[in-house]
């Protein structure tokens, strides 16, 4: 009896580029963080700036105008932040490797010795270690990668990235603060403190268990700890407009 086996379609170049992006992930990873990092900031922050705001005043005009100034604000500056946090680690990739360069050149039986150490500890020995280092120390682009890799736990930083990061961390950070400014659109000065509070709080809690079931981490426990923390940080802006609190005047 033969056995055919069943006709697989050739995979276009496009969709192996799919599955690599779609299967990295580091870049997910960088993705969540930043849409986290982003939305987390502009949440807590402008809760905290609307909260100590309403304790000072009860007019609604100054929240909302408080709030709309700290959520842009935050925004723009959360982005150039995440702009150029990224390029400060493609610069520090970048003189990380050419020091690398320099050490193959000066001292390469020393950096031959440490690719030797690092494939040891993964178990190679004998012949099939020699082989290893020979081959990855005949190439000087091959030798510098690898000791990026293995030695500095450093992954090169993509400086086109960076402008994407900026508008994720912009984007998310303006959404985020827009949720607990949101009550004081439609509702008295009193109760939107406290629906905001009670909004903030289910948005983090929903933030951290979702962040723990993508990545790793107790649904529950992840949850209820961003919660927490985002909410007595917020708490923090409360205290100070209710202790500075404007004078009525008649």
């Amino acid at each position: 009896m033969t056995f055919t086996a069943p006709h697989v379609p050739a995979v276009t170049h496009t969709e192996q580029e799919r599955y690599h992006n779609d299967s990295d992930p580091h870049r997910r990873a960088s993705s969540l963080s930043n849409i986290i990092l982003g939305g987390q900031d502009g949440l807590v922050n402008v809760l905290g700036v609307v909260l100590g705001v309403a304790a000072a005043t009860s007019d609604p005009r100054i929240v909302i105008v408080a709030g709309l100034a700290a959520t842009f604000a935050e925004s723009v500056s959360m982005g150039a932040v995440a702009y150029t946090s990224t390029l400060a680690d493609a610069d520090f990739y970048e003189s990380e490797r050419a020091r690398e360069y320099r050490h193959i050149a000066q001292v390469p039986l020393v950096e031959r010795e440490e690719i030797r150490q690092i494939y040891a500890n993964k178990g190679f020995q004998g012949d099939l270690l020699e082989r290893i280092v020979d081959t990855i120390t005949a190439s000087p682009d091959v030798w510098v990668e690898v000791m990026m890799a293995e030695e500095h736990k450093l992954q090169p930083a993509d400086r086109a990235v960076a402008l994407q990061a900026a508008l994720v961390v912009g984007i998310s950070a303006i959404i985020g603060s827009l949720i607990p400014l949101a009550p004081f659109f439609f509702l008295p000065v009193s109760t939107s403190m406290a629906s905001a509070i009670v909004l903030t709080a289910i948005v983090l809690f929903a933030v951290g268990a979702y962040k723990a079931r993508t990545m790793v981490g107790h649904p529950m426990r992840s949850g209820l700890e961003m919660a927490l923390i985002g909410t007595v940080s917020a708490l923090v802006g409360y205290a100070v407009g209710a202790l500075l609190k404007a004078p009525v005047t008649p």
